[in-house]
Parts: C-alpha cells; sequence; structure tokens
C-alpha cells in the first residue's frame, strides 16, 4: 500500500509539471503575440503609407507632366496632331511661298517720264486704290489734252443737234441736214469716250500732269526700286504689292512622285525655326519641267498662314493617300526613351502623359509608330526631350 502510494504521488507530479509547463507556454505566445500586436500598432500612419508608397512602379506606367498654355508656348514645344499614313505616302519636296493669282501686283507708270514723287516706301501697307508713286509726264499732258478737245468735240456736236433736231421739227431745215447731225454728234461722243478711257488707262491725274502709280490690291509692299528723279519707261518695274492673306505653295516633285499625289492631299510646310503650316493640294501640273525635270504641286494653305512670306523656302511632306504601308509616321524627334522604353508625349488636359510605343521603320527624319498612338492624338514633335528632362527632375526630387 505505501508503494501504491508513492506511486499516485508520483503519477500527480508529472502530471502538475506538465499543466504547469502548458501553461508558461501559452503565456510565452501570448506575449509573442501581444509584442507583435503592439509593434504594429505602434508604427505612425506615415510610416505605413511610406513603406506602401516605397513599392516599385509597373513596367510600362504612364508618366505625366503638368503644364499650362503659358508655359507650353514659352517652352518651345511643338505640338502636333497624327494621322494614319504610312511611310512610304510621305513626300518630302522643297517648296517656296508665292503669293496666289489675284494677290500679287507688280506696278509700272502707264506713260514715260520721271519720278515726281514717292508716297510710299518698301514693307509698307498699301489700300487698293491708293496712289503710291507720282510721274511727271509728257504724254500724260497729251493724253489729257486729248480728252479735253474730244470733249469739247462732243459738246458742240450735241449742241448742233440740238439746233437741228428743232429746226427740223418747224419745218425749216431739211432732214438730210439732221441727219448729218446726229451722225456729228455720234461721232463725236465717240472719240470722247475714248479720249476718257485712254486717261483711265493711263492713270493721269485731274490736272493732267502727272500719271499716277496706283495700287489695284490691299497687301504691302515687297519690292520698290523706284526713286525719285529716275526717267521711267512703261514698262519699267517701280512697285511690287503682295497679299500676304493669300498666299500658296509651290513644291517640286518628281514625276514618279506627282503621279501619287492627287488633290486633297494632306501636307505639312516645315520652316526653318522649325514652325509647321498645315495645307492640302490645290493642283499637280500634269507634266515636268524641260529644265529641272520636277512637276509642280500647289498647295493651299489651311493653318499658318501668319508664318508666310511670300519668296520664303520651305520644305513640303506631302501625305499622299495612295500608300503602299498604313500607320502613324512622327518627326523622329517626337520619339524618346524613358525607363528603357520608346515613348511619346501625348497632349492631356493638364500637361502631357509619356505613352510607351511601338516603332517601325525609320527614314529622313521620319519613324512609323506601330503601336501605341491613335490617329487625331496630339503629340510633341519638337522639343520633347524637355518634358523626358522634367520627369527625370520630378523623380529625382521624389527620391
Amino acid at each position: 500500500m505505501k508503494h501504491d502510494h508513492k506511486q499516485v504521488s508520483a503519477a500527480g507530479s508529472v502530471s502538475r509539471n506538465a499543466l504547469y509547463g502548458g501553461i508558461a507556454m501559452a503565456a510565452i505566445l501570448a506575449a509573442a503575440g501581444g509584442f507583435g500586436l503592439a509593434k504594429l500598432t505602434s508604427n505612425p500612419p506615415a510610416k505605413v503609407a511610406a513603406e506602401a508608397g516605397e513599392e516599385k512602379k509597373p513596367v510600362g506606367a504612364p508618366d505625366a507632366v503638368e503644364m499650362e498654355a503659358d508655359r507650353i508656348a514659352a517652352s518651345g514645344l511643338s505640338v502636333q496632331t497624327v494621322s494614319a499614313t504610312g511611310l512610304a505616302a510621305e513626300i518630302v519636296a522643297q517648296a517656296t511661298v508665292e503669293a496666289a493669282p489675284g494677290a500679287q501686283a507688280v506696278l509700272t507708270a502707264r506713260a514715260a517720264g520721271s519720278v515726281s514723287r514717292i508716297n510710299k516706301r518698301l514693307g509698307e501697307p498699301v489700300r487698293a486704290g491708293e496712289v503710291l508713286a507720282l510721274v511727271e509726264s509728257r504724254e500724260a499732258a497729251q493724253i489729257a489734252a486729248a480728252r479735253s478737245v474730244a470733249a469739247a468735240k462732243a459738246d458742240l456736236a450735241a449742241k448742233a443737234l440740238a439746233r437741228e433736231r428743232h429746226l427740223y421739227e418747224q419745218r425749216v431745215s431739211a432732214r438730210q441736214d439732221l441727219e448729218a447731225a446726229q451722225a456729228e454728234d455720234a461721232s463725236a461722243r465717240a472719240e470722247a469716250l475714248s479720249a476718257a478711257a485712254a486717261v483711265r488707262a493711263a492713270d493721269v491725274s485731274r490736272d493732267g500732269r502727272y500719271v499716277m502709280v496706283t495700287s489695284p490690291i490691299t497687301g504691302r509692299i515687297t519690292s520698290a526700286p523706284a526713286s525719285v528723279g529716275a526717267f521711267v519707261q512703261p514698262e519699267t518695274e517701280l512697285f511690287r504689292v503682295a497679299d500676304a492673306s493669300r498666299l500658296q505653295v509651290e513644291a517640286a516633285v518628281t514625276a514618279a512622285d506627282a503621279r501619287r499625289i492627287r488633290p486633297g492631299d494632306s501636307a505639312v510646310l516645315e520652316l526653318n525655326d522649325g514652325a509647321t503650316a498645315s495645307a492640302i493640294v490645290r493642283s499637280v501640273t500634269p507634266g515636268v519641267d524641260e529644265t529641272t525635270r520636277a512637276a509642280t504641286v500647289v498647295l493651299t494653305l489651311t493653318g499658318g498662314q501668319g508664318l508666310l512670306q511670300p519668296g520664303q523656302a520651305v520644305r513640303a511632306r506631302i501625305t499622299a493617300r495612295q500608300s503602299l504601308t498604313q500607320g502613324i509616321v512622327v518627326p523622329e524627334e517626337a520619339v524618346q526613351t524613358w525607363e528603357g522604353q520608346d515613348v511619346v508625349f501625348v497632349r492631356t488636359q493638364k500637361g502631357f502623359v509619356a505613352r510607351p510605343v511601338l516603332v517601325g521603320a525609320r527614314a529622313a527624319g521620319r519613324v512609323e509608330v506601330a503601336s501605341g498612338l491613335r490617329a487625331g492624338e496630339s503629340i510633341v514633335v519638337k522639343n520633347a526631350f524637355l518634358l523626358k528632362a522634367e520627369l527625370a527632375k520630378g523623380e529625382a526630387e521624389e527620391d
């Protein structure tokens, strides 16, 4: 019995040790859990937010640059709307800005004489009908005198006719006298009309002393070789006036390219300073020039008229609708490399966003965008590297 009691006591002692050990382990786990919870809850919200912000940005995520319209203009960024054309559709040609038919006038003296007065100088604006210079001319005096003589004869013939008609009605004179007076009156009136037309054609002043050099159109003087005191002939050019608001562009293309161009095809004109103007094809000459072996494509401006002047040389990019490939073609400068990808900067309401694109063929400073860009979207085609620098600056500030 005593031995059994010892066994029971030993068993009870083991059970109590196991129980104490379990309670101690539970206390340790609870303490560890509480410490972990306390550590999590003790982190301030700012630190949690910062840790969340350290997540890497997904590859290809857009990068935006906010920029107001006035800042865009000051930065020299050029924005252009793209269209689906294809690299093979673009025809590059040298072109010259010319005044449209009826928008340029070459002014000469209508009679020989000496330049007596010049009222306008090179570059000044003129109105239609405004007198630019006066040429003192002997021929002008003769024309004016002929008009005065013809007018006097016509007046005398009219009075003689009136007198003969009165005598005929009174049955004093014969009918043949009346008919002779009528013929004389008709002849005198014809001479008077001819003399008056000569005065208008020569643009003779009222006093008959000068030939007036008058502009037939409104515009600006683009050439003024006239000088006071110089003796000029009727064919001598004194002024050239052009209306800068009515311009056309003449591009020289090869015969092969001319066959692909059709009226209505769009074109972009590139100026030396990087500015662009839009135009459409109005006509194409059916043959080539014997000297240059080139055909002439006449373009009508649809935008950017204020950027061009007559005589200015530009480069025309004509988009022929008869294209061999399909795609969007942009200037090579518009495509930038950002985070290992080719991107273009697309215009948004608040500024620009870097859009990853897949580029294809490149030729003559142009690149074809195979995907990532839609026709009708506006992108930066000049100084796009400035936006890339803005993105790099923003990332440096965040770091």
